[in-house]
């Protein structure tokens, strides 16, 4: 079954419908030039709203490794996911500070591309086209890859169901598709998660 993100969580609101939906994982974005940023203690309020067996996944860009431990220790997120420019000596970092599963962000422009993403340490790789801008990259550069990975960047829910059938990600990560006006939308969120059981069904 393909796992599903609903990522860049912020409100009350968005947790209500993440808790009818049940995705997979849910996102907290702690990069601060992101529109979707939030801070530690709106997180913390958040994951206590938060459905039990719904795992949290901290996006980071570039913070510093034992902040994000702390947030990881503390249980305010289950997972960490690295989407800037971090490296093998990071990863080292964090595995000798926590023991929470690491997401490693690649963003897809070449086959070098994907080359990294399979020699990433991390527990699993993403797949992405930019910093929640709603764009694709090429897709029919995964099909060099040979390792589980998420899919991410201009997923909707039109076209979801599509990218599952064709590539078999691991799991599939959508923030902007599922928006309307810059806030999540529940009617987009529940049409997203219904086209990936659609196909997973088939």
């Amino acid at each position: 079954m393909t796992r599903i993100k609903l990522c860049g969580m912020r409100r009350a609101e968005d947790i209500a419908a993440v808790n009818e939906l049940r995705p997979d994982y849910i996102g907290f974005v702690f990069a601060k030039k992101s529109r979707r940023c939030v801070d530690a203690e709106t997180a913390a309020a958040l994951k206590k709203l938060l459905s039990p067996g719904i795992p949290a996944v901290g996006v980071f860009v570039d913070e510093d490794a034992e902040q994000v431990a702390r947030l990881l220790e503390e249980g305010v997120i289950d997972l960490a996911q690295l989407h800037g420019h971090e490296d093998e000596k990071t990863v080292a970092r964090l595995r000798q500070l926590t023991d929470r599963p690491i997401i490693q962000a690649f963003r897809v422009f070449s086959a070098e591309d994907i080359r990294k993403a399979e020699r990433s340490p991390a527990d699993l790789v993403l797949l992405d086209a930019g910093a929640g801008g709603g764009t694709a990259f090429d897709w029919e550069l995964l099909r060099a890859i040979r390792r589980p990975f998420f899919l991410a960047g201009g997923l909707d829910p039109e076209n979801v169901g599509p990218a599952v059938a064709e590539f078999r990600p691991f799991g599939v990560d959508v923030s902007s598709g599922i928006e309307t006006d810059g806030a999540k939308d529940p009617v987009k969120m529940r049409a997203f998660v219904a086209a990936v059981k659609a196909r997973d069904e088939k």
